[in-house]
């Protein structure tokens, strides 16, 4: 089994009421239950972001589609590891699940 970090990109953004919030992490909750052992870490959302250039400037932002969060699972191959995140909620908000095998070093 290898380890794969998925990381989530876009989104509708954070909910604005306490409800939708709980509706939210609900979504989050049911789908890391089915996930069951596969999760190594749950990861976390991401916030502010800056992108340091090969040349050492920095710019505000993450780019074109920024990263908003990732979590981290095992899986038996990308393949796997692509179709676990099918169940991912930002995809029910209109963002994007990338899918890297993590190298151990």
């Amino acid at each position: 089994m290898s380890k794969y970090v998925l990381g989530y990109h876009g989104g509708s953004g954070m909910a604005s009421t306490e409800e939708e919030m709980a509706a939210v992490m609900a979504k989050w909750g049911a789908w890391f239950g089915e996930l069951g052992a596969a999760i190594v870490d749950g990861g976390a959302p991401t916030a502010q972001a800056a992108t340091v250039g090969s040349d050492g400037s920095v710019s505000e932002g993450g780019g074109s589609n920024p990263l908003t969060g990732y979590s981290i699972v095992t899986a038996g191959s990308l393949d796997e590891a692509a179709a676990l995140a099918k169940g991912c909620p930002i995809l029910e908000a209109g963002g994007s699940v990338e899918v890297a095998e993590l190298i151990e070093m």
